[in-house]
């Protein structure tokens, strides 16, 4: 029997759940083992599958059985992010493999909060992440993420800052190089060259993603990180109300503009659940992430409801997915995040040098 053609179909059959397409066009198959009474397969998947590569693997197991002649499938499930390739004359960082804006048409969204909790729950699935406050002008990562005040970076060899290091994610805001209650009084250049200098000179150690914290519009920090830094994609956040969807939209089309694909859409505040009696109540309308993402043909990542308990945790230093690992709510950040990670793996992955098939009787 061709076990490996075997294989083969019940991926095709599958669908993988996050980045919805056929599991035979996402996972590589690294080698088709006959070891005893065992068929012993092991799959690689383009993107951290931390929480769910144990059931998956369940799952094909599942598929296999009785197509064996006999023999047991035994399945293992790994995964590797690819690096993005160079695009547009902007060259790759050596120590990031994937750059991630979150951005916003307009202030007041939550873009910071889902930014945060965005890259824990990639860290949550087993990557390296880190995290570039890039919003220069108001700088809120550092106390999103617990960090005190007087935190300053650690140098090195006078060239390099050194990320500073919070809930296991590697992070840089100009919170950790000004005073709080310094305003940052600077024209557009000096904006910009601050970003290329907190992105380029942050010594980032193996990077899978650098979620970048955009400030809000579609002004000097979004044309500098088209133009200079080589970024995989976006995320746009949002809440379903019409004036943030129509500036969401600008958002959408300033990136398109710029060659850097939308990867999806979050939408946040969608519905408020009362405390007291559990009636759910659309503040600020409904389904309006889900009509921004068919119109522009992207996903919707997530739809998060308007819960205080998300601001408090963030406000606090302990966003939901580290202080409420087990929430609804953090439940719908990974699933936000696998999704992301799904999309930027089909983005990256090229044709790659999968290992021969090798099937033996030992």
């Amino acid at each position: 029997m061709n076990y490996q053609s075997v294989v083969e179909s019940v991926l095709a059959e599958m669908q993988d759940p996050n980045c919805l397409r056929p599991l035979s066009t996402v996972a590589d198959i690294a080698s088709v083992k006959v070891n005893d009474s065992f068929l012993e397969v092991s799959l690689m998947m383009p993107y951290p599958v931390g929480s769910f590569g144990r059931g998956l693997a369940t799952l094909v197991e599942a598929q296999l059985g009785g197509q064996l002649d006999g023999l047991q499938p035994r399945v293992t499930v790994g995964w590797h992010v690819q690096p993005q390739a160079a695009k547009g004359g902007i060259p790759t960082m050596q120590e990031v493999k994937n750059i991630i804006a979150v951005a916003s048409g307009k202030g007041g969204v939550g873009k910071s909060t889902t930014a945060v909790n965005l890259a824990l729950a990639l860290k949550k699935e087993g990557a390296n992440v880190g995290l570039l406050d890039a919003d220069v002008y108001g700088p809120s990562q550092a106390m999103m993420l617990g960090v005190p005040p007087s935190t300053r970076p650690d140098t090195e060899d006078d060239k390099y800052m050194l990320p500073v290091l919070a809930h296991g994610i590697q992070s840089m805001s100009m919170a950790y190089l000004v005073d709080e209650q310094t305003p940052m009084v600077w024209r557009g250049p000096m904006v910009s060259s601050a970003l290329q200098q907190m992105l380029m000179q942050t010594k980032w150690q193996q990077l899978d993603y650098l979620i970048v914290d955009m400030p809000p519009g579609t002004g000097d920090i979004q044309l500098t990180l088209s133009q200079k830094v080589p970024a995989t994609g976006a995320v746009i956040v949002t809440t379903p109300q019409d004036i943030a969807l129509l500036d969401a939209k600008k958002g959408i089309e300033m990136f398109r503009k710029v060659n850097i694909p939308v990867l999806g859409i979050v939408e946040n505040m969608a519905v408020h659940v009362c405390s007291n009696c559990g009636h759910e109540e659309h503040v600020f309308g409904e389904l309006g992430g889900a009509r921004l993402a068919d119109q522009y043909d992207t996903r919707l990542l997530a739809s998060m409801p308007l819960d205080m308990a998300i601001r408090q945790q963030a406000d606090g230093g302990e966003p939901t997915v580290i202080s409420e690992p087990d929430s609804e709510v953090t439940i719908r950040y990974q699933h936000a995040a696998l999704a992301l990670a799904s999309e930027v793996a089909m983005l990256t992955k090229s044709a790659p040098n999968i290992p021969s098939i090798q099937i033996s009787d030992d």
